[in-house]
């Protein structure tokens, strides 16, 4: 599959479908894709797997950055982006650097727990090695929407009609 070159919003919404199947399977809603953006081609799409997975790194940048670089058989993904719902999380914020991914977009901000533009700041720190350029707030609301329905869903009381 392919999209224009560089249409950040398109690849969300891919990104977004990722997240919704994620939901879906009872993960937490979070999707990524990976793209080559001279080409528009889709390198890797992948949703959030820790539950289903047994596998507490299996977030869906993780997952993506994985299957990206088993598909071009190389763990340097220079040049290619990476779109993802939710800002990313120092784990996965370590793993973008490792892999030398060109760009991150992300949707939602994540006070909480994201490392980007939050908490750690990843790569603003001197010990890291590759910085990204980085663009955030694509579909945001969004991304944030499909969050915030998935854990109010999860908090309603048992035999809660309304």
């Amino acid at each position: 599959m392919r999209i224009e070159p560089n249409d950040d919003q398109a690849a969300m919404v891919l990104a977004l479908e990722q997240a919704r199947a994620s939901a879906e399977r009872g993960e937490t809603p979070v999707g990524a894709v990976i793209l080559d953006p001279a080409t528009g081609e889709i390198i890797a799409a992948a949703g959030n797997g820790p539950i289903g997975a047994h596998d507490p790194t299996a977030h869906a940048e993780i997952v993506a950055l994985r299957a990206a670089a088993a598909k071009l058989g190389n763990y340097r993904l220079t040049d290619l982006t990476l779109v993802v719902t939710l800002e990313p999380c120092a784990m996965c914020a370590g793993a973008i650097s490792h892999a030398r991914i060109g760009r991150v977009v992300y949707g939602a901000d994540d006070p909480k727990g994201g490392a980007v533009a939050h908490g750690p700041r990843f790569f603003d720190q001197p010990t890291c090695h590759w910085r990204p350029a980085v663009t955030a707030g694509v579909m945001a609301e969004e991304s944030a929407d499909l969050l915030r329905g998935f854990f109010k869903a999860r908090r309603k009381p048992k035999g809660d009609a309304a």
